[in-house]
């Protein structure tokens, strides 16, 4: 006997599988159906008229998970996704020098230099995930990143390599970007709004953590100071990895010169490139203290 999808037994999601899959099979397109029950009609809600729903169960899905999961605190981590790992890098420089490649072999080499930042963040992960486990529950962090590759994965990697949850807030793109394999799977996101999904980032971060990057990671990071000096969002440690980056980046003490931000403004953010220091600051910060350990 043939099997068919019984109602009864199965979720929503199983029925939207079953019947979407039917029509692809069957080399079907979906037509609008006035009689569908309108959650369950996927035509509508792709509508324009229906992106504010869109938008609301985007912002309310992510939520939810976290409530039920017990991740109430966070350290939110950006990045650059062109970043590789140290092994990674090494394979490709490898492959470059038996190529005989010159231009490959100059990018391998800029891949093999910029992978230190890769090994930084998976030991800032390692730190936070490890450190944070000897708090009170109530207190306990755990990383977030926009769940790709480079930065974010090796921040990922470190918390995960240690047994922490560890999130992913991953975004939808025309070229496809696919979650890193150390995101948990249960926290593993994808939003269509880069809106939605820098609120996700926000609403329970308790430290920013910014590693070089390019104008993905600047959008973030200057949206979280923008909020944070306009009182728009509480205070929270904001830590620039990478100080030779940053510092010869953006020139900070000529946009205090020219009126453009006041000099307490500087005090928004810190430099570092020890991920135990940069650790110490959020605890000061919150004045936490692990036990057996006193913090500054």
């Amino acid at each position: 006997m043939e099997n068919r999808f019984d109602p009864d037994e199965y979720t929503l999601a199983d029925a939207w599988d079953y019947y979407l899959k039917a029509h692809a099979d069957a080399g079907l397109p979906l037509r609008p159906n006035a009689y569908r029950l309108a959650f369950a009609d996927p035509e509508f809600l792709l509508r324009r008229e229906t992106r504010g729903i869109r938008i609301q169960l985007e912002l309310l899905k992510p939520d939810v998970e976290q409530q039920q999961q017990g991740i109430e605190n966070t350290v939110v981590v950006f990045g650059s996704a062109r970043f590789s790992s140290p092994e990674e890098a090494q394979r490709m420089l490898d492959a470059a020098r038996q190529d005989f490649d010159a231009k490959g072999l100059a990018q391998a080499e800029l891949h093999m230099r910029n992978a230190r930042y890769y090994d930084l963040a998976r030991q800032f992960g390692h730190v936070v995930a490890t450190r944070s486990a000897l708090l009170a529950p109530q207190d306990r962090m755990y990383i977030c990143t926009g769940g790709g590759p480079g930065i974010m994965e090796g921040a990922n990697r470190g918390a995960a390599e240690v047994g922490a949850p560890t999130l992913g807030m991953n975004i939808s793109l025309p070229h496809e970007q696919q979650a890193n394999p150390f995101v948990t799977p249960s926290l593993n996101f994808k939003f269509h709004y880069f809106a939605v999904r820098k609120m996700h980032f926000m609403m329970r971060a308790k430290a920013l953590a910014a590693f070089p990057g390019g104008f993905g990671t600047l959008d973030e990071l200057f949206e979280v100071i923008t909020l944070v000096q306009t009182r728009k969002s509480s205070p929270l440690p904001i830590i620039l990895f990478g100080t030779d980056y940053w510092q010869r980046l953006i020139d900070w003490n000529m946009l205090v010169e020219e009126g453009l931000i006041s000099a307490e403004d500087l005090q928004l953010f810190q430099f570092t490139d020890d991920p135990q220091q940069a650790w110490d600051a959020i605890c000061a910060f919150y004045q936490l203290r692990e036990p057996g350990k006193e913090t500054g």
